[in-house]
């Protein structure tokens, strides 16, 4: 509670927050099937209808209504992008810590392979996945998830290093803790701050990223709705049906800056010289 609370005394908090949680409750519509109408079945009879009272967002090229798909599609581009940060988290946690804990030619191994994969544009990195592993919503969440992987690991790894020298830890070897003990209860628990803020900052990545894909037709495949596959398939419309680019794109960017918001606000609020300010 009191989290919640710094958060909405935050100013970008505050906006972040609203905006994450208007997105989570579309998300969730969407996923469920409670939507204006259906977001797949095309009345060729409406189609290109400008927004108005029947379609509120107008309708697509095939009848399709825009807001239900845009429900869908926030859905279904969530999902992508949390199981993605899930993915993300985890693996660069674990390497993260096992590279500043074991030290030597573990640390050395992992963080060359991280530096070479961070070498790579991260959306150039994935579309090379994708392609390898094929089109689609699952191969998207781990090809995201690889992309990302080296963040987590690299923002792990740095504070773990520090922390592994501190009396503390001195102290529990001394009282025979285990190596396991230490890791989770004494290195982990102090990064939970820098861990949740960036899994904040990476939602946003992850949505955009994964917008690209399915914007190039290598992410969620047709019919299922998609932000980004929206996005594409208006291309040629742009100057017929407008509002078929504008409430996708709409979309994208506030959901991005509701994330960036959030994040901003949970690093002022988790920093130790801030935390007077906002308790």
């Amino acid at each position: 509670m009191r989290i919640l609370r710094a958060i909405f005394g935050h100013g970008s908090g505050r906006i972040g927050g609203v905006i994450v949680c208007v997105y989570l409750l579309l998300a969730i519509l969407g996923l469920l099937g409670l939507t204006p109408h259906n977001p797949i079945t095309q009345y060729r009879i409406d189609r290109l209808h400008a927004p108005g009272a029947a379609y509120w967002m107008g309708t697509d090229l095939f009848g399709r209504d825009v807001a239900s798909r845009l429900m869908a599609g926030i859905g279904q581009s969530f999902t992508v992008a949390f199981f993605s940060v899930a993915f993300a988290s985890l693996a660069g946690t674990v390497l993260g810590l096992a590279a500043a804990w074991l030290g030597r030619r573990w640390d050395g191994v992992v963080m060359r392979i991280m530096d070479v994969l961070l070498a790579f544009p991260a959306i150039l990195l994935a579309l090379l996945i994708v392609t390898v592993a094929g089109p689609g919503t699952w191969t998207s969440v781990v090809a995201i998830g690889i992309v990302y992987t080296p963040i987590f690991t690299r923002v792990v790894r740095g504070p773990a290093l520090s922390l592994k020298t501190r009396e503390f830890v001195d102290a529990a070897r001394t009282f025979g803790s285990s190596s396991s003990y230490i890791v989770t209860r004494h290195l982990l628990l102090n990064l939970v701050a820098p861990l949740t803020v960036q899994v904040t900052l990476a939602l946003a990545w992850a949505l955009l990223t994964e917008a690209g894909l399915s914007f190039l037709g290598l992410g969620t495949q047709p019919p299922a709705a998609s932000l980004g596959l929206m996005l594409s398939d208006s291309r040629n419309l742009m100057e017929t049906a407008p509002w078929l680019l504008i409430f996708p794109g709409l979309a994208i960017m506030i959901s991005i800056l509701g994330f960036n918001l959030l994040g901003d606000a949970l690093r002022d609020i988790l920093d130790p010289r801030m935390r007077r300010v906002f308790a």
